[in-house]
């Protein structure tokens, strides 16, 4: 084992040995502590530009670094950059729980290099948080470009520490202890660069008493020529106190990393030089060489083999998006694994140099095929350049048709529900009672006609993306799949859905001026009924009226009544043309749907309702006023008496309604000279109020009175009013009970009356003259 090899294992051997110290290292972050504004500002800058510097690999960078690592994208990117591996594939959605699962698996991937992630989460770090967001970039810093720094037994910080003293040893006013006050002066930096490429600075002529600008020659000359980009700001150093240990140890790890590697690489050619010097078999040395310059030639030529052609192929001009980026994907891996053979092809240089310089025997063939190892690499790198500037124009112009596709995903599917509303709403079935509804119907209409303008111009704007789509392929000589992976909607959809709604539009039109039109003879229909049920309703009122007046009126005699009422009928009967001809107004309303009419209170109901009513009083008070002139003659009581009992009656009617209540028919009684005790009040209402309907009608307040001012009647009184209203039968029917006497009596006789047995007997007929002996005695008519 060579004095290198030993050297790599052991380093091997104590990075696994202290990872425990390189854990503590790791946890000096802590979450709950505040980060100094001016600390977070040099932070932001170093771990940003530091970042940077390896996404540029991958063509990309960040610009503010706690909002580029919220998806998790770059985040996962810059992982599989400085670990050379690859993680698993990202989410691809915008959502949050999309970003979340990016970013834990970019988490997961750090914890499976065994670092410690102290109280980050991956809600903080999509959330944006500035503090998270820099302590898991000063985790992955440490994990992949501090810790597996060694030096003599130190590893990690204390390995870079030591490092850093040992380089800068030997120059005056340097003396690193730290990682913060130590480079203030900018010297330190200067010191590093000078150790190993003492062509880059004159530190003779640097100053300690100008840090700024020592820190920006360091600064400067670091990204110039050793590709170490800028990662602080010189008056951030210097105005600071205390810089922050995190952003200097990171920068500084850079100059590590670019000068450690060509220490080993000079370390090496020493080694070989010095084993060519002591080797005393020299030929057998060149030998030896010339074998190892044919293997390693040997087996770059059959790597490279085929490589010119696979490099030199076309497949991405009718690839798809997702095919273009794999095939990127897939020519990064090639970059990477083209420049792990870097080394073998600076071997197989380094080894013909060593020939030609030793003078080998064959050096004209070696150096031939080195010239031709090396003309080839040249062109493999030219081929893979050309290559990847093909893939990333293809991949730039499917990322804008892509963008396109999807601005049109989001501008159709709203565009497309609004055509789809549009259209249910156009033949959306109405029902309207009204020409107000349906004029309301027809503003809301003609209002949606004025959006069809602004509504074709966004169908233009959304057809137009299409459109640039596909100028962008043909333009470019791209193969589009036709298919939009956002939506199912195609321009052919949008354009036929808007024909639809044009088309409807004008059968909307129709629709609602027919309705118009029926709405029109409706109102017709509406106010000829309204018109004629003013006049009928309140015309059948004031019969009812005037009838009950007629009822009451003490002018006059019964005959006089009796001769207005029938008048009264024969008008009645007269005016039922009237009536009928409402009928028939109301049955086209019915026909056509009409069931509300804002011109009149009066439905056909109620017109119905009071032309029985009416019909019912005029034959009621009529068949009263025949019982009282029968009343009057069958108990002798004078006109003067039944005007007397009116008068009463009217003056104690308070509410004018033909009626009286309990109270004032008491006070018309105690008026008339009754004493009345609770008992013989009740007794009384019995009489007038039979069916106890609460009120006491003139009628019966006429019996009433009659009865007590008449003479007792005799049987063959009552018999003889029997005879009467039975037209001289020995018999009297039912009908003419109901046609002659006041309900109450009617049915008070026919429910005592035995039926009639004589020769003469009639169907139903029944026996009043036993009814007036049984009576006789018992009570008054």
């Amino acid at each position: 084992m060579t004095a290198v090899e030993t050297q790599i294992t052991y380093n091997t051997s104590y990075t696994i040995q202290h990872e425990d110290t390189y854990m503590t290292q790791e946890e000096d972050w802590d979450r709950d502590l505040l980060l100094d504004p001016a600390w977070e500002k040099q932070q932001r800058k170093t771990f940003t530009a530091w970042c940077n510097s390896h996404l540029r690999k991958a063509g990309t960078q960040i610009e503010n670094i706690e909002e580029d690592f919220r998806n998790g994208l770059k985040l996962m990117l810059l992982l599989e950059v400085i670990s050379g591996e690859r993680l698993p594939k990202p989410d691809k959605g915008k959502m949050r729980f999309h970003k979340i699962a990016n970013v834990n698996k970019a988490l997961d991937f750090i914890c499976s290099k065994g670092v410690k992630l102290v109280s980050i989460g991956a809600e903080e770090i999509v959330d944006g948080n500035v503090k998270m967001t820099l302590g898991m970039i000063w985790t992955i810093i440490l994990r992949f470009a501090i810790q597996d720094i060694s030096v003599e037994e130190t590893s990690a910080k204390e390995g870079l520490l030591l490092w850093c003293q040992r380089k800068t040893a030997p120059y005056r006013n340097v003396n690193v202890q730290n990682f913060h006050i130590s480079w203030k002066d900018g010297l330190a930096l200067c010191a590093l660069i000078h150790r190993h490429r003492p062509d880059l600075i004159d530190y003779s002529k640097l100053r300690k008493d100008d840090p700024i600008g020592n820190l920006n020659t360091a600064f400067e000359v670091a990204e110039k020529f050793l590709d170490i980009p800028k990662m602080l700001d010189a008056e951030d150093i210097v105005n600071t106190p205390k810089p922050d240990e995190k952003a200097i140890m990171t920068y500084v790890s850079c100059f590590y990393h670019a000068f450690a590697g060509a220490e080993q690489v000079r370390f090496m050619v020493s080694l070989f030089t010095t084993l060519l010097i002591i080797q005393p078999k020299r030929l057998e040395r060149l030998d030896h060489l010339a074998e190892k310059f044919k293997q390693k030639c040997g087996m770059h030529e059959a790597w490279t083999a085929g490589k010119e052609e696979l490099l030199s192929q076309k497949d991405y001009e009718s690839a798809s998006l997702m095919e273009i980026r794999a095939l990127m994907r897939k020519h990064e891996a090639f970059e990477s694994d083209l420049a792990a053979h870097q080394d073998r092809v600076e071997q197989i240089a380094a080894i013909a140099q060593e020939l030609n310089e030793l003078d080998y025997h064959d050096a004209a063939t070696v150096n031939a095929r080195c010239q031709g190892i090396c003309d080839q690499w040249d062109n493999l790198g030219t081929l893979t350049q050309k290559r990847r500037d093909a893939l990333e124009r293809v991949e730039k112009l499917w990322e804008t048709i892509d963008q396109l596709y999807l601005e049109f995903a989001k501008r159709a599917a709203p565009f497309n529900n609004w055509m789809d509303g549009a259209m249910e709403d156009l033949q959306d079935m109405f029902i309207v009672h009204s020409i107000e509804e349906i004029q309301s119907l027809i503003t809301a209409h003609d209002q949606f006609k004025a959006t069809l303008p602004e509504a074709d111009k966004e169908r233009m704007a959304t057809v137009g993306i299409h459109n640039e789509i596909l100028k962008i392929a043909q333009t470019y000589g791209i193969k589009l799949s036709g298919i939009n992976p956002y939506t199912n909607l195609s321009q052919q959809d949008i354009n036929t859905k808007w024909e639809t709604v044009k088309h409807l539009v004008p059968l909307r039109d129709q629709m609602l001026q027919e309705e118009v039109a029926r709405q029109q003879g409706n109102e017709r229909l509406r106010r000829q009924f309204a018109a004629q049920a003013n006049i009928i309703g309140p015309w059948i009122q004031t019969k009812m009226e005037e009838i009950s007046h007629v009822s009451v009126d003490i002018a006059g005699s019964l005959e006089e009544q009796m001769n207005s009422l029938k008048q009264y009928e024969q008008n009645i009967i007269n005016y039922k043309s009237n009536i009928d001809k409402l009928e028939g107004d109301h049955q086209l309303s019915q026909e056509s749907l009409i069931f509300d009419n804002k011109h009149t209170n009066y439905t056909m109901e109620h017109v119905r309702v009071g032309w029985e009513q009416l019909l019912t009083t005029i034959a009621r008070t009529i068949n009263e006023v025949e019982n009282q002139i029968l009343t009057r003659d069958a108990k002798g009581i004078s006109q003067e008496q039944l005007n007397e009992f009116r008068a009463s009656f009217n003056h104690f009617d308070r509410k004018r309604n033909g009626m009286m209540d309990p109270d004032d028919f008491r006070a018309c009684l105690i008026s008339m000279g009754y004493d009345l005790g609770e008992v013989e009040f009740a007794r009384i209402m019995t009489l007038v109020d039979p069916n106890n309907t609460g009120v006491v009608t003139f009628q019966a307040f006429i019996d009433f009175m009659t009865r007590e001012t008449a003479e007792t009647d005799t049987a063959e009184q009552v018999m003889a009013s029997f005879k009467i209203l039975a037209s001289d039968k020995n018999y009297i029917t039912v009908d003419e009970l109901r046609r002659e006497l006041p309900p109450e009596q009617a049915e008070y006789c026919i429910s005592r009356m035995t039926r009639y047995i004589g020769a003469d007997a009639a169907p139903g007929a029944l026996d009043y003259i036993s009814f007036s002996s049984a009576l006789y005695g018992e009570s008054d008519l």
